[in-house]
């Protein structure tokens, strides 16, 4: 393909995502993600989209910008704090700074069960503790996101045991640093828009990441082993909307957006799940070797990692922020729903609104 023939595709992407709204819509209302529309996080945000539209009455539409274009994976909620996008895909696990506890509760859900128990306790969580409101100013939260449990995927080098991780340079997430560490680990963080390169030129041996990433993020092109290590990640708010977008709106626009949050969360869960599914399969078709972490061994990390969760949890003190009960009344809320099927909030204080700011 020529370098014209590349532009000319770039200049009719752009077209695309710039393309007219429909005329009679009283709000338009840009959207802001840092993955192409046919990623499955992607899918699930147009159908969102549509949805909205429809409820509204055609009184909001959207006009989306996808693919980095206008918003980045580690500085997503300060840009659209500040009106980069109205509304956009928000990622405060690889925020640089002012997401302490946003960063560290995700590592406090060990034992978890699914996507929905995941999305259930942080809802729980940011009622009952403040901090998590207060690392959220200047934003209102449309929906939380759980996610496929992470495995390891490594480029030449298969993982059959925990000591097998020793040496290895991981990109991971920020909750499992420490254990990684522990296990003689390199890990690094990194926006996981970053890894397919880094795997390519062996800047890293591998990835904590969930199967998905096998077809989403093409990863079979660069890897060659996935192995089940059970990571037991949590939830985190991840669409939202700016303060000043959201005050331009009538209280019962607001109300219909705040209405949407579990529409939101439900189409995540579905296209999260189904791109497990099919990133499993499409890494057996292109040469990918799954294996798992023997029970004996997997019993070993639940216990460092919910260890060094209580770490993470003590060290959010030099941030003036009490961690312990945060991490307590998680385990709590875990442990209610596999021993009684509770899946109330318990002693949990009235929910603070998803749209605090």
């Amino acid at each position: 393909m020529t370098l014209r023939n590349v532009l000319l595709l770039i200049l009719a992407a752009w077209a695309s995502a710039c393309s007219a709204p429909p005329p009679t819509a009283e709000h338009v209302l840009t959207y802001a993600s840092p993955y192409p529309p046919t990623h499955p996080f992607s899918r699930a945000d147009i159908e969102w989209m549509r949805q909205v539209e429809k409820a509204s009455g055609g009184r909001i539409a959207f006009k989306p910008f996808w693919s980095g274009s206008l918003i980045s994976s580690d500085m997503s909620m300060v840009e659209i704090r500040h009106g980069i996008a109205d509304i956009g895909l928000i990622t405060p696990i690889y925020a640089r700074g002012g997401a302490h506890m946003l960063r560290a509760q995700s590592g406090f859900y060990g034992g978890v069960q699914d996507l929905a128990d995941q999305v259930r306790v942080y809802d729980c969580l940011a009622a009952r503790f403040p901090a998590f409101g207060d690392e959220l100013q200047g934003l209102h939260v449309l929906a939380v996101q759980g996610g496929n449990f992470p495995g390891v995927l490594t480029r030449n080098r298969p993982v059959r045991s925990l000591a097998d991780l020793k040496s290895l340079r991981l990109r991971a997430q920020s909750d499992a640093i420490d254990v990684l560490k522990r296990l003689g680990a390199d890990p690094v963080n990194m926006p996981m828009g970053e890894v397919y390169s880094a795997l390519a030129k062996g800047v890293i041996d591998g990835v904590v990441a969930p199967a998905d990433t096998i077809r989403s993020l093409h990863f079979s092109e660069v890897a060659r082993y996935f192995t089940s290590v059970h990571f037991s990640r949590g939830a985190y708010p991840a669409r939202a909307m700016s303060d000043r977008a959201w005050r331009r709106l009538p209280p019962d626009l607001q109300a219909l957006l705040a209405a949407s949050k579990p529409v939101w969360e439900a189409a995540l869960g579905r296209e999260i799940l189904k791109a497990e599914q099919a990133g499993i399969a499409f890494g057996r078709a292109h040469g990918i070797r799954f294996q798992p972490l023997p029970a004996a061994e997997q019993s070993r990390f639940d216990q460092l990692y919910g260890d060094y969760a209580r770490l993470q949890a003590d060290q959010l003190s030099a941030f003036g922020i009490d961690g312990g009960p945060v991490l307590d009344a998680a385990q709590a809320l875990i442990s209610a729903r596999k021993t009684r099927n509770d899946t109330s909030c318990g002693a949990a204080a009235p929910k603070i609104s998803e749209t605090r700011g």
